[in-house]
């Protein structure tokens, strides 16, 4: 089966900086949220590997750029890292040499064919504002990270067309104070709530400035929205469903798009006493400066069934007081990362974006297969025959395209990720890369299998779906 790639049509990667750069030239007192936490827990971390030398692309980067040009990449999204552009955040001075570094990437993939896309925060929020005003928890935080986004504008949007406030801002707060699995393992669901709505007025702050300055391009977010499917049609069931969707997903969709939070959600929140502190001048920012577009990142479905047990009450609030995780029988597997394979998650929230969120424009921001232990794929030239990740790839890309045919705004895939590279607890246990870094010498770089195919894709513009064979 051949589809065609409509023209236009972003085929790009994506990364961070603090999965990347490691902390060659990092000053004291920039660390990141992420720093600290790998100094505190280095044991979490898969083998010891984590942002201290990442990938080190914070001087190898022409190396990478080289690489993306000879595939042929159209795009290439990361960030800038917040807690390194700056070496006093409340003052907001910026660290010129690190400014530079931002600079010197955005010019080298415009030289190489390459569209820059930047992302404000991509979980670097720095560790002095974790320490001083416990993060998003403070709408002081909201006001110095205006700043930080003014500032970044006026810096590289002569150049930088695409922006982005946050990557996946549901994240870190969900696994530090509602699951409490990361440092500082801190449980408060109130928390938890407050800096999911610091963060939504963040963005509105960050729109807002780059739509009065005038700015060319345009500025959104990059979500992670899990597509949500009920075990059955029972009511409690699509209960449980609709609700995972109102806490996790439409927390940060609906204020981003629509302007304005479901009446549900504060229903919910006065229910379990979870309010979070706003004004109404917050709401009508919100309402003021939705975003331009949004990125969304999918690897896997969410299926969900209405609990079986009555919730503790003497248990904090969390939301799976709504549902039960549920594991669809004879489900396909990632069986490294313990993720369900259902291509067609594309084609439901391309669905979704269309009737229920206007047919805002959008893109696949990431999407990606992680396997451990690759270089047992290695052929005797020592090229990963990866043809897994190109059936996921072809798979997700193919059920995305007939969703496009159907009238969906998409207008592009990016995969996760570039080169292989470092996350928390998975470090380069899992690898992602259509770019194989070899940690057994000196981190050279080379394409894997579907290096060569992404690139032959992008030149042809055609996906002929290729059969599964997943390991």
């Amino acid at each position: 089966m051949i589809k065609n790639i409509p023209e236009g049509f972003i085929l790009g990667a994506s990364s961070s900086a603090w999965q990347t750069e490691g902390w060659k030239g990092k000053k004291e007192g920039q660390d990141s949220y992420l720093d600290m936490w790998y100094k505190e827990e280095p044991f979490v971390w898969h083998e010891g590997y984590g942002p201290a030398g990442a990938t080190s692309f914070y001087d190898r980067y022409h190396e990478d750029v080289a690489l993306m040009k000879e595939i042929g990449l159209t795009h290439y999204r990361t960030s800038i890292n917040w807690a390194r552009f700056f070496t006093d955040y409340e003052n907001a001075v910026v660290d010129e040499d690190y400014a530079q570094h931002i600079s010197d990437i955005v010019d080298a993939l415009l030289e190489a064919g390459v569209e820059p896309m930047l992302c404000l925060e991509h979980y670097e929020v720095p560790a002095y504002l974790m320490e001083k005003y416990d993060g998003w928890s403070s709408k002081h935080v909201v006001d110095l990270y205006a700043k930080y986004a003014e500032i970044a504008f006026e810096r590289y949007t002569d150049r930088v067309r695409h922006w982005f406030t946050f990557n996946e801002p549901v994240v870190i707060q969900t696994r530090i104070y509602l699951d409490a699995i990361r440092y500082p393992h801190e449980q408060d669901t109130s928390k938890w709530m407050q800096w999911n709505f610091n963060k939504v007025i963040a963005t509105a702050r960050a729109v807002q400035i780059f739509h009065e300055k005038g700015y060319s391009g345009q500025i959104g977010a990059i979500l992670n929205p899990e597509v949500t499917y009920a075990r059955s049609s029972s009511p409690a069931d699509q209960k449980a469903a609709r609700m995972y969707d109102l806490l996790y997903n439409r927390i940060f969709l609906d204020p981003l798009v629509k302007g304005e939070y479901p009446d549900e959600l504060f229903d919910v929140l006065a229910k379990h006493a979870i309010p979070f502190e706003y004004s109404e001048e917050e709401l009508l920012i919100i309402k003021e400066n939705t975003v331009d577009y949004l990125g969304i990142n999918l690897y896997f479905p969410k299926r969900v069934r209405s609990p079986r047990y009555e919730w503790n009450k003497e248990t904090p609030f969390h939301p799976e007081y709504y549902y039960e995780e549920f594991s669809l029988p004879g489900r396909r597997m990632n069986t490294s990362r313990g993720w369900e394979i259902y291509p067609q998650i594309m084609y439901d929230m391309a669905m979704r974006l269309k009737s229920e969120y206007g047919n805002i424009p959008w893109f696949v921001a990431e999407s990606g297969m992680g396997i451990e232990q690759e270089e047992r794929f290695a052929d005797s030239k020592g090229t990963i025959q990866d043809d897994y990740r190109i059936s996921y790839i072809s798979e997700h890309l193919s059920s995305l395209l007939d969703a496009v045919h159907e009238g969906a705004n998409c207008n592009g895939y990016m995969l996760w990720a570039f080169t292989d590279c470092v996350s928390p607890m998975n470090a380069f246990k899992n690898r992602y890369g259509l770019v194989r870094i070899d940690l057994e010498d000196d981190k050279k770089r080379s394409l894997k299998q579907s290096g060569y195919w992404y690139r032959d894709l992008i030149q042809s513009k055609r996906l002929e779906v290729v059969e599964h064979t997943y390991k």
